[in-house]
């Protein structure tokens, strides 16, 4: 006499048999599938056999499985390969020149700094207010009327008594009276490429006296 065995028509019936692995992880990957699919085969009723059409499309999700994996694969190899290829040509910027959108900039060892601001209409006046890390006004430069677009400024080091200001980072706010109604702009300042970092996702400069900065952020490389 052979013994019934109770028929499970379906992989979710048989569940209970990896009810351990099913607590650890709440995602099915393929050998658990395999698994599973392998045990409804084991114990189904041999009087009651599962339809081959059944089977057939328990096989496909299988494939479906295993084909989603094997693309989540491709995906994360082909995003390693694009970083990885983003920071070797990064790496190429070190030691480099670079414009970069900020509003704090370098004196240099030359005793310069050298940036740009964007003036979207013809101005009456441009002022530029350069401070210190304490936030003391050190110089104001004056410009005249201008037309519209990216214009280049330079700072000698000099501040308001004619001494020689010391070497580091500089706040720079950049206003222009456009329309008798004073504007802020924004700035564009250079700094020196130290070297290349990942942070998280996003590749980043580290700018000497500015800090890291977005890739993004780069207006020129010079």
């Amino acid at each position: 006499m052979v013994d019934t065995v109770t028929n499970t028509s379906s992989i979710g019936s048989v569940a209970g048999l990896g009810a351990s692995s099913a607590d650890t992880s709440k995602e099915l990957g393929k050998t658990q599938f395999l698994e599973l699919m392998i045990a409804q085969l084991e114990h189904q009723d041999p009087l009651n056999p599962q339809e081959g059409g059944e089977f057939i499309a328990q096989l496909a999700q299988f494939s479906s499985v295993e084909g989603i994996e094997n693309l989540n694969s491709s995906v994360d190899s082909a995003i390693g390969s694009f970083r990885s290829g983003q920071t070797l040509q990064a790496t190429s910027m070190i030691g480099r020149t670079v414009q970069i959108e900020t509003d704090s900039g370098v004196l240099n060892s030359a005793g310069l700094m050298n940036g740009s601001y964007d003036l979207p209409l013809d101005s009456e006046k441009v002022q530029i207010d350069i401070r210190n890390s304490s936030g003391e006004l050190v110089r104001q430069l004056y410009v005249g009327p201008q037309s519209k677009g990216n214009l280049a400024f330079e700072w000698d080091g000099k501040t308001a008594d004619g001494n020689t200001a010391p070497q580091g980072a500089y706040e720079i706010d950049v206003q222009a009276v456009i329309g008798g109604e004073t504007v802020q702009l924004a700035t564009f300042m250079d700094g020196n490429v130290d070297s290349v970092t990942m942070l998280g996702n996003t590749l980043a400069l580290n700018v000497g006296g500015i800090g890291s900065v977005s890739v993004d952020k780069i207006r020129e490389i010079k």
